[in-house]
């Protein structure tokens, strides 16, 4: 009896990629394609395949309408910016992501820059290694988290995370949703619904767990940074396009804000004359806060698990919408 056929579409390199499909349940098989993903012999191997996982690569709409059998596209990241969702409602494809698998890692990221910032990690490491053995810190220029108001715009898998982990610190939480959660799960949270207006005019820290829409996109620009303290500070772990960054870029600049710990940019990789990487009150990271070792077997397992489960006549979990909606 012949096997399903799985296609793993990924930038991983191969010995990562095998690790992952090492996760692949009986009476199944996946081919890895690393190079060559709108190749002619790419699209042969689709052809009959029934399901793609996709991780770091946008899938072409050619090779998605060359895959004729197609039920599910899995994806290994929580991120599905990228996808054409007019062509897979059109084709009857359902996509998935990751069902939160890297969330505790993301917000762990979160609280990791929040505090950087706040203890002046990065400047105070080169300040030492120059020398400089306190020069950076005065004793009235590094804060602590307790009793401040951390702001959450996203209350998904990560949003929620992030609300436990800071309370840890003895943070007040405040969020903004489109979608509100119910009294029971603000009262179990220990967390208040807030208009976004008032979740910048109030928050000491922002916190951006949002998902990249038509919405969202670069709903974070002049008029929302105003609004924030000057003592406040702005983490962005979601996409880099729900912020305009020229405007966080001047409000950087010119002390609107206290300083901004971003794990994702406009463009990426960062350009090396991007303002953001000269600024002494912003600390950047390369898009890296959901890549752990822990999270590469969460994603795998959940992503093995989902196409198993659709082959066996279920919905998938894990559905993505499209960000037109």
């Amino acid at each position: 009896m012949s096997k399903i056929k799985i296609v793993f579409i990924t930038n991983l390199p191969k010995h990562l990629a095998e690790v992952i499909a090492t996760y692949t349940p009986e009476g199944f098989e996946t081919t890895i394609i690393n190079e060559g993903i709108d190749s002619e012999n790419t699209h042969k191997i689709v052809e009959d395949t029934e399901f793609i996982i996709g991780y770091g690569i946008a899938l072409p709409d050619s090779l998605i309408k060359s895959a004729k059998n197609l039920k599910l596209i899995q994806l290994l990241s929580a991120g599905y910016d990228r996808m054409n969702f007019e062509l897979l409602a059109e084709l009857n494809i359902s996509c998935a992501n990751n069902g939160g698998a890297n969330s505790w890692a993301v917000a762990d990221h979160a609280v990791l820059l929040m505090l950087a910032l706040y203890k002046k990690l990065t400047l105070s490491d080169k300040g030492v290694r120059e020398g400089n053995w306190r020069g950076v810190v005065d004793g009235f220029n590094t804060y602590e988290m307790a009793n401040k108001k951390v702001g959450i715009f996203g209350i998904g898998n990560i949003g929620k995370k992030v609300a436990k982990r800071v309370q840890g610190f003895d943070c007040i939480v405040q969020y903004h949703d489109k979608y509100r959660l119910s009294e029971k799960e603000e009262e179990n949270l220990n967390l208040s619904y807030v208009e976004l207006e008032e979740l910048f005019k109030t928050s000491d820290i922002i916190s951006l767990h949002t998902p990249l829409t038509n919405e969202t996109k670069g709903i974070i620009n002049t008029q929302q940074l105003s609004l924030m303290k000057s003592s406040a500070i702005l983490i962005n772990t979601s996409r880099g396009p729900v912020v305009n960054e020229p405007d966080l870029i001047k409000a950087l600049q010119n002390n609107t804000i206290a300083g901004a710990g971003l794990d994702v940019m406009n463009t990426e990789p960062v350009e090396k004359d991007n303002p953001l990487l000269q600024l002494d009150n912003t600390i950047v990271t390369p898009h890296s806060a959901g890549t752990t070792w822990d999270t590469w077997f969460r994603r795998a397992e959940f992503a093995y698990s989902n196409i198993k489960s659709v082959h066996e006549g279920n919905a998938p979990l894990g559905v993505a919408k499209s960000y037109e909606n």
